[in-house]
């Protein structure tokens, strides 16, 4: 069951990972671009594997969440996936998405790092 958990921890940080290059890929693309699904991907990604992680903690005994901590970082998960299903479909990014979404993206990171 470890292995199991090693593997979740890996495919989480795999899609902060592709979050990161979103950052990066939608900046370079310009202002005129439209949002790349990739961020789509990368969202759902570290929210189906932060709540495997969540729930097979009970079977694993190896890490104790902070409950309210995990509910932050869905939080701001849900809401990294909700500007960027909003914009998907449109021919042009609003010019706020990318700020914001590089906002929520290193928000999350630093709440997984600092909150303890």
């Amino acid at each position: 069951m470890d292995f199991v958990r090693l593997l979740l921890v890996f495919l989480h940080l795999l899609g902060m990972g592709m979050l990161v290059a979103m950052i990066m890929l939608q900046a370079k693309a310009g202002k005129d671009a439209p949002v790349n699904k990739g961020w789509l991907h990368g969202a759902a990604l570290q929210l189906l594997t932060g709540v495997a992680l969540v729930a097979i903690d009970p079977l694993v005994d190896a890490v104790k969440y902070d409950h309210v901590k995990i509910g932050v970082k869905l939080l701001v998960v849900v809401a990294i996936a909700a500007v960027v299903a909003i914009n998907v479909g449109k021919p042009k990014a609003p010019s706020w998405l990318l700020p914001t979404a590089a906002s929520l993206v290193v928000l999350n990171v630093g709440v997984a790092v600092f909150w303890t």
